[in-house]
């Protein structure tokens, strides 16, 4: 039975993912703000017994690490620590009203995606080294970290800090046998997209993304793009001049400011 720590799971791609491991028989431990949202979400899934809820802000690092120990202490060890939490605002640099939620926005998207591991680490390690080859650290990056896009500039910044840093982290754990494993989303058909006032190529529903984002975890794949369209989409941008994209990113839609709030998940 695999032990999965999952943060943000309230919504979205943690829920989709909880329901996914749920139904392969794992046990969970489940975080989020929203504690009656997590509730029922635990209640819904197969053998609702073995998971555990933590109803918590994941910037508080505190929290987050005390509810790490006590999954650790309850399952007798972990798997599997799926960093998901994220929030997604439009903002813009001009603005200093907006230095606050870039600021929120780098707590949670990246800082928690640290703290998300670090109390795990010890424990991974052990497991690794006592022959447990499912060892993983899984961070949810997304392909606006890929290259910077407009009016979301501290999303995309937040999200390429995760890619840069899980690949440090990867490097670092190399020779312990904890693989660590980057997950960058395109469009995913979410409360975080829904209110995207532009189109989204390739739109894939949660539930098919949870299905490729579990086989691309359980093989230990180090980066992958899911759709894997948006890899090739992404890999031509990176390719371009930059005199070529900044015309053809000129104009291009932004994302509200002052976002509703299904665009904070976690």
């Amino acid at each position: 039975m695999k032990r999965i720590f999952i943060t943000g799971a309230s919504s979205g791609i943690g829920a989709a993912l909880a329901q996914r491991y749920a139904q392969q028989g794992a046990a969970l431990g489940l975080v989020a703000r929203r504690g009656e949202v997590l509730e029922q979400l635990a209640a819904s899934l197969p053998n609702p017994e073995r998971h555990r809820i933590y109803p918590l802000d994941v910037t508080d690092h505190a929290a987050l690490a005390q509810a790490a120990a006590d999954f650790i202490d309850a399952m007798d060890g972990i798997d599997v620590v799926i960093a998901n939490a994220g929030i997604s605002h439009g903002t813009l640099t001009e603005c200093a009203e907006d230095l606050p939620v870039v600021e929120r926005i780098f707590a949670t998207n990246l800082m928690a995606t640290v703290a998300s591991f670090t109390p795990f680490i010890a424990a991974l390690r052990k497991q690794a080294q006592s022959g447990n080859r499912h060892c993983r650290l899984v961070g949810i990056a997304s392909v606006t970290g890929i290259r910077g896009l407009p009016g979301v500039g501290a999303y995309s910044a937040s999200k390429a800090s995760v890619i840069s840093y899980c690949e440090s982290l990867r490097v670092e754990l190399k020779s312990t046998g904890i693989k660590v494993v980057t997950i960058s989303p395109g469009f995913i058909d979410t409360p975080m997209t829904r209110d995207n006032r532009y189109s989204m190529p390739f739109l894939m529903p949660v539930e098919k993304f949870a299905e490729r984002a579990v086989r691309a975890i359980d093989s230990g794949t180090s980066y992958t793009v899911i759709p894997w369209q948006m890899g090739i989409v992404t890999k031509l941008l990176r390719m371009l001049p930059n005199l070529i994209y900044d015309i053809a990113l000129a104009k291009a839609p932004h994302k509200a400011r002052n976002a509703p709030e299904q665009n904070e998940v976690y």
